[in-house]
């Protein structure tokens, strides 16, 4: 037995009422468990939309979906940073408006 066999156990997840052996590295069962059942909650979804698909197409359409909500929050997270220093200019902006203001006032 390899020291990376040694550090995984065997876990069967339920997939769109399927259930599936998996590898599970030691440590992370919870996160797998959830992982599988967030995959079943968007399968399950595909699959209420469409007519008649098949377990494969299900599949890929689930993974598209994914992957797109994935690039998203990575173009937000990318675009974040800006926003972040925007934020802080008008926030020092403010700060010098208010600061006018009073010695106006």
């Amino acid at each position: 037995m390899t020291s990376a066999s040694r550090d995984q156990t065997q876990l069967t997840v339920r997939i769109l009422g399927r259930d599936y052996q998996v590898a599970c590295p030691e440590g992370e069962r919870e996160a797998l468990l959830a992982s599988a059942e967030y995959l079943s909650r968007r399968m399950t979804t595909v699959q209420k939309k469409g007519k008649t698909l098949g377990m494969e197409r299900i599949a890929v359409m689930t993974a598209l979906n994914m992957a797109r909500d994935l690039l998203d929050m990575e173009q937000r997270r990318k675009r974040a940073p800006v926003d972040d220093e925007a934020s802080d200019r008008l926030s020092q902006l403010q700060l010098r408006i208010e600061s006018a203001l009073d010695e106006k006032g």
